[in-house]
């Protein structure tokens, strides 16, 4: 019943995103009628660019957040351990954590450059980035901190987004000073920030599943079945409209 339930919300949620960029559209049209005198319609925009932000936050911490997988007697056969769980476990979690810190970094370029001007936020070192790293994939392994972590992305999911909204609705340009803009060079940057985030919760997934219960302290785990994959096919059914939606704004 509760998976019937996600889903359904889930279907609700995407047909949403195929209507909400045109709607936004039109009372951006309506808008511009009377663009020196706040409206009606110029608060409806104003207020449009926290719908999406917020329903994916929505959608990810209550389907993407906390995973469970099936549960069975191990066949012989159907197990991965030693060296290659012991690969898989070191990409993955590295992956994730420098994953994670480059995108709080963005969050934190954004707000110096857009609120703090004069302060020059120095980009961290090769050394610096590497305990940082290090710092988050520790707190990772633990099952409470992974999922507080997974909150504060969400958290900076959303303050990324509407400092962007901020910076669309205001006319700012974006160039070489933005971290955002620097290193992904692409025009649209809600795509950055949605790409950043969908890999996140790709490596956040498999992470889930690699610790997931007893699997790192037996250092054994099962191969996942189709139905330990369906979270993962929903991931990205989710993000592709959402892709959709940003790509039809812009």
């Amino acid at each position: 019943m509760i998976i019937k339930n996600n889903s359904t919300s889930l279907i609700i949620s995407l047909l949403f995103l195929l209507i909400l960029p045109f709607v936004q559209k039109q009372w951006f049209n309506l808008y511009l009628f009377n663009i020196n005198n706040i409206s009606f319609y110029s608060i409806l925009y104003y207020l449009s660019g926290i719908i999406c932000p917020s329903l994916i936050c929505f959608n990810s911490l209550n389907n993407f957040t906390y995973y469970k997988f099936n549960e069975y007697k191990i066949a012989s056969n159907k197990i991965i351990k030693g060296k290659a769980l012991l690969l898989l476990v070191v990409v993955n979690l590295l992956f994730l954590s420098y994953l994670i810190t480059e995108y709080f970094y963005i969050n934190f370029d954004l707000i110096t450059n857009l609120f703090l001007e004069g302060v020059n936020f120095q980009e961290p070192e090769i050394l610096q980035l590497f305990i940082f790293v290090f710092f988050v994939a520790i707190f990772l392994i633990f099952m409470k901190s992974r999922r507080l972590f997974k909150k504060l992305i969400l958290i900076n999911f959303i303050f990324i987004s509407f400092f962007i909204w901020y910076l669309q609705i205001n006319n700012i340009k974006i160039d070489d000073q933005f971290h955002i803009y620097k290193y992904y060079q692409l025009d649209n940057i809600n795509l950055i920030n949605v790409l950043n985030l969908l890999l996140i919760e790709i490596f956040y997934f498999t992470w889930s599943f690699l610790s997931y219960k007893s699997n790192l302290s037996d250092w054994i785990i099962h191969k996942p079945s189709k139905g330990d994959m369906n979270p993962l096919f929903k991931i990205f059914i989710f993000y592709f409209f959402i892709i959709f939606y940003y790509s039809i704004l812009t």
